[in-house]
């Protein structure tokens, strides 16, 4: 089987060689359409031996990705941005799986490096070079809608998903930066697809989502809602559309509502790893709301399904704090350190705990730590910690 990756780029010379490098043994052929860059993307793409397409941008990500795929040969495609990677674990079971002859399509899992909310989505980047198959909506733009009509016409195949994340996308930082441009054009182009579609789940959750990150929280809500009732069986669409009903509600200062809907996301029979998000959400809801037993129990859940996830460790740790379990809260703190040792606010709490339980060296130790993390990213909590611990007498 041929194995084609199918790219759309503009000015991605910083991110675009990693994102080549992770697939230069893995992949048959690589297309890329640059919608006009004016840096050295081009030249970099040729560099991996890509196939270099130009296409005039029409402020249209379907019509875009689209024409990319005129240009493939292979028998199936993966569809990466130049801010992604695809992790190299997942590369033994991506190529057994294109082998089957069963599958049209299959979902990989994606991982946000360097979100603390809900790291992990579903996305249809992988699937077979079928003629009926193609992008559709001018944001966010996928194939679902395709591979749905495909489906009921030839229902002998079947839709698979990789277990393990698949892609790593490390353009979470650049986003934050950007995110005021790039929410408008968005919610520009989700209202005016959502005008001829009013009823459409999927719509309804990203639009939805989109007005409550911008503070739009009635609208949203709304919108989420609308969708929820639509979304049938979709039981991706409908997580998301519940998980982000939670973040409304919380918002708003509704806890009970917000942990009504966090707990009707958790519910869904999908993939366990995209529940993660919506757990530890429901612990951070729990313990504001002082039920530290229940918020021990859903960081323990988040836990389960990922032990990797530092954030996790340290709300689990802030929980066993707050309930007197000093001894079991510094192992918490420890293994969240141990998966990212940056982390200045688990050195700071483990100073707090160590303090506590009368161990003043290792505590100034982990509060020095803390200090020099600090001074990076955030000054001023870096100089209030230090004029703490001196109005203590410690330093």
């Amino acid at each position: 089987m041929k194995l084609s990756l199918c790219m759309i780029v503009k000015d991605e010379e910083k991110t675009l060689p990693k994102c080549l490098g992770s697939v230069r043994n893995v992949v048959d052929e690589i297309v890329v359409l640059d919608t006009g860059s004016t840096d050295r993307t081009v030249h970099i793409a040729n560099k991996f031996g890509a196939k270099v397409h130009e296409f005039q941008w029409c402020n249209d990500f379907s019509a875009a990705r689209n024409e990319a795929l005129k240009y493939v040969t292979g028998d199936w495609v993966l569809v990466l941005d130049a801010d992604e990677s695809l992790a190299q674990k997942i590369v033994p079971q991506l190529q057994e799986a294109i082998h089957r002859e069963e599958y049209l399509l299959i979902n990989l899992v994606r991982q946000e490096v360097g979100a603390v909310q809900s790291p992990y989505s579903l996305v249809s980047r992988l699937f077979r070079h079928h003629p009926e198959i193609y992008f559709s909506r001018p944001y966010h733009a996928l194939v679902d809608d395709s591979v749905t009509e495909i489906l009921s016409k030839e229902p002998q195949w079947q839709v698979g998903y990789l277990q393990g994340v698949a892609i790593l996308h490390s353009g979470y930082q650049k986003d934050v930066i950007d995110q005021n441009n790039k929410y408008a054009k968005a919610q520009a182009a989700m209202e005016q697809f959502l005008a001829t579609h009013p009823d459409d789940p999927y719509v309804c959750s990203k639009l939805g989502a989109l007005y409550v990150e911008t503070g739009k929280i009635s609208e949203g809500v709304e919108l989420l809602a609308r969708g929820v009732t639509t979304a049938e069986d979709n039981y991706d669409i409908l997580y998301e559309l519940y998980y982000h009903l939670g973040i409304a509600y919380s918002r708003v200062q509704n806890l009970k509502q917000a942990v009504a809907h966090y707990q009707a996301a958790i519910k869904l029979p999908i993939y366990p790893m995209l529940k993660l998000g919506a757990y530890n959400n429901l612990g951070n809801l729990f313990k504001t709301a002082g039920d530290l037993n229940h918020a021990k129990i859903a960081y323990e859940n988040a836990l389960k399904i990922d032990p990797n996830f530092a954030t996790g460790h340290y709300n689990l740790g802030m929980t066993l704090k707050a309930m007197g379990l000093y001894t079991d809260a510094i192992a918490c703190y420890q293994k969240a350190i141990g998966i990212n040792p940056n982390y200045a606010d688990a050195y700071q709490n483990l100073g707090v705990v160590l303090l506590k339980l009368g161990n003043l060296q290792a505590s100034l130790a982990a509060f020095g730590r803390a200090i020099a993390l600090h001074e990076k990213n955030n000054p001023q909590e870096a100089q209030r910690l230090r004029q703490g611990l001196q109005e203590m007498g410690l330093i």
